[in-house]
């Protein structure tokens, strides 16, 4: 992989950890549905000026747009409430976290996909450490008796099954231009959030310059820019090699939540950031085959 590919998968993981204390700030004028309806809105604008630009044609095919739309709104439109939903109640550090989940819930969902890859010994390994971090996340909100904050946490879990599901889902499709792809899956996000958000909390209210900054950071850095270099990139280096933007992503969040939110972390926490990322390096593999090679 080349160096200028490294440094991509380095700028969007710390551009998702952003994503984090961006979703707080706007927590503070806006709901949890009009973050998501937002983001996906301004990102899928974002993405159709870059596909106009490139001069992309269009699939012809019905069906093929329809289940780009249904990928969006399962990818983006329900995952993207989910993570204000639960910050309501964790920082953006812990949900950060949790959200590296993701690579270890999509081992799970591609062994039950139909057609999806069989998990071995070691990332069945690998699975079992990232839950166990998870679990370790649990311990403050167990000790102080909240309750909202472990249904928090179930819901950031679930966004990352979202994505898991989507990304078997992508494998699936026929090759098409990833700026088409990304563009068609955030318009159909975009529809379906802008439905639930006026259907359920009406028309917001914005009066605050961050933000707007926010909303805009959000949906055209780290959602329209971000999401089309990641279909640019995917095929280039494999899903293994893209992994490890969930390594840079916590980091980078709980850097910008600690100096921009001023929040704390628990060492319960670095504990169980601990054993996620060495449950995501046992999936990765590289480093267990490097392992077991200078032992030959």
């Amino acid at each position: 992989m080349s160096f200028r590919d490294w440094l991509w998968i380095i700028l969007l993981g710390v551009i998702w950890g952003f994503s984090f204390p961006f979703n707080a700030i706007l927590l503070n004028e806006l709901e949890p549905l009009w973050i998501s309806a937002g983001r996906v809105t301004i990102g899928a604008l974002g993405s159709w000026v870059i596909l106009l630009f490139a001069k992309k044609k269009l699939p012809t095919d019905i069906s093929l747009i329809l289940k780009i739309f249904l990928m969006g709104v399962v990818s983006y439109a329900i995952p993207f409430a989910l993570f204000p939903i639960a910050q309501q109640y964790l920082s953006s550090g812990v949900a950060s976290i949790l959200s590296a989940l993701t690579p270890i819930t999509t081992v799970i969902v591609s062994h039950f996909w139909i057609g999806g890859e069989n998990a071995t010994w070691r990332k069945a390994i690998g699975v079992g450490a990232g839950f166990s971090g998870a679990i370790i996340l649990t311990f403050p909100a167990l000790q102080s008796g909240e309750t909202s904050q472990l249904w928090a946490m179930g819901l950031v879990i679930l966004a990352t099954l979202c994505y898991a599901v989507s990304m078997n889902y992508l494998r699936h499709l026929p090759k098409i231009d990833p700026a088409v792809i990304a563009t068609l899956a955030l318009s159909g996000a975009s529809v379906v959030a802008l439905v639930f958000a006026l259907a359920f909390d009406g028309i917001p209210t914005i009066t605050k310059t961050e933000t707007w900054v926010s909303l805009f950071g959000i949906g055209l850095v780290a959602t329209a820019f971000a999401f089309q270099i990641m279909y640019r990139l995917l095929p280039r280096v494999g899903p293994t090699n893209f992994s490890v933007t969930t390594f840079i992503a916590p980091i980078s969040a709980i850097i910008l939540g600690a100096t921009l939110l001023g929040e704390r972390l628990h060492l319960s926490h670095f504990f169980g950031m601990a054993f996620i990322f060495i449950g995501l390096l046992l999936i990765d593999g590289r480093i267990v085959k490097r392992i077991r090679r200078l032992k030959v």
